[in-house]
């Protein structure tokens, strides 16, 4: 453990009542589910979250006897690698500046290369069979699997250096707090997403026979060539290649279906349907910023509004409003039900457009890399 993370879990093993051990950082706030139509009933207000961070002391035994009890893992064993588990400051300060954060104009240009996009397209060519008989099975387009696999790992060329527990143990136990009254909630959440995580790491390994301290993968624990985190790995992951087993870190078919298959089921994707379309914004329209990333308006309701697809869009129902900063100005875009499940994979506005920008260069459909008009003017 670093001399500074060591400080905090020494500072953190203190009674703690209203006051988490933090270190200031910046976060990105969740995106809402509620619909702008909702009215909140009238009520007292509600009380101010308090952090519920607890002393490593406290938490970790803990962990040890409730993810022996819920997932039948021997406890000496879960306690023989905690013991061994490591604190990684490097984890925690990645947390800290996830690049989510950017606005649109300098996130894009992280995965929207040349380099990434020609290599999408022999990824493509190479494994165009495999990928044909996935997107039959799943209605997943390949260029779209392909995106995902170049966005999260550039083709499993950086799967992550990372120790998976090592990983894991430190956003569970030191996750990044601000204490800032509008974010203790939201900390608490994600601590208590990345203990489950850890507990599912050990079901995984009880499931699969894989040696979970040997494993490695990004910052945040995500593992293999599509980046699934241990519960994703355990709902979602498939054999596609037929050999009686589930591996995402060496056999590219079981990668392949387990992508398709986790759009499907968890993100409700649609065979055949749009992703997203560029938006113009009629003259005079008032701004409109939707909260949350679910296609909950008809194309009427958006119109009415003043946002409407640029060109026809063959297929398309519901959509949502998507406003990004570009280079040159406000974009406008719908994102619809595909869009979606993109996002279920990393719940980012910014991410799902990157991954959907490079499959259609993959494909050859656009050239995403050609001058980017702004949208905040009618017909541009």
């Amino acid at each position: 453990m670093s001399r500074t993370l060591a400080s905090r879990a020494l500072l953190c093993a203190l009674p703690l009542v209203l006051v988490a051990c933090a270190t200031p950082v910046q976060t990105v706030e969740p995106q809402s589910s509620v619909p702008t139509s909702a009215t909140v009933p009238a009520g007292p207000p509600a009380p101010p979250a308090v952090s519920n961070a607890q002393s490593i002391a406290v938490a970790v035994p803990e962990f040890v006897r409730t993810t022996s009890a819920k997932y039948d893992v021997d406890a000496a064993y879960v306690a023989s690698v905690m013991a061994k588990a490591q604190m990684r400051e490097s984890i925690v300060n990645a947390m800290s500046r996830p690049a989510e954060a950017k606005p649109w104009k300098d996130y894009r240009p992280i995965f929207i290369t040349q380099q990434r996009i020609t290599a999408g397209k022999a990824f493509l060519a190479k494994h165009r069979v495999a990928l044909a008989k996935v997107e039959a099975q799943y209605g997943v387009p390949a260029e779209v699997i392909v995106a995902i696999i170049g966005v999260e790992t550039s083709y499993g060329g950086n799967t992550g250096s990372y120790p998976v527990v090592d990983a894991l143990y430190t956003l569970a136990f030191a996750y990044p707090r601000t204490n800032q009254p509008g974010k203790i909630e939201r900390e608490n959440m994600r601590e208590q997403f990345f203990r489950d995580e850890l507990a599912q790491l050990f079901a995984l390994g009880r499931e699969t026979g894989f040696d979970i301290t040997t494993l490695k993968g990004s910052y945040a624990g995500a593992m293999g060539w599509g980046q699934f985190m241990p519960s994703s790995y355990r709902d979602y992951a498939v054999d596609g290649s037929g050999d009686g087993k589930v591996d995402l870190f060496n056999n590219l078919d079981d990668v392949f279906a387990s992508v398709a298959n986790y759009f499907v089921k968890k993100g409700g994707w649609v065979r055949g349907g749009p992703v997203a379309a560029r938006a113009v914004r009629a003259k005079g329209a008032a701004a409109f910023e939707p909260e949350g990333l679910e296609p909950r308006y008809s194309l009427d309701q958006l119109a009415a509004r003043g946002y409407q697809a640029k060109a026809p869009v063959p297929g398309a129902g519901t959509a949502t409003l998507l406003n990004l900063e570009g280079v040159n100005g406000p974009e406008h875009w719908l994102g619809y039900q595909n869009f979606y499940a993109i996002t279920r994979y990393n719940i980012s506005k910014h991410y799902a457009m990157a991954v959907y920008q490079l499959s259609e260069a993959i494909a050859g459909r656009e050239n995403p890399l050609a001058a980017v008009p702004a949208s905040g003017r009618p017909g541009a």
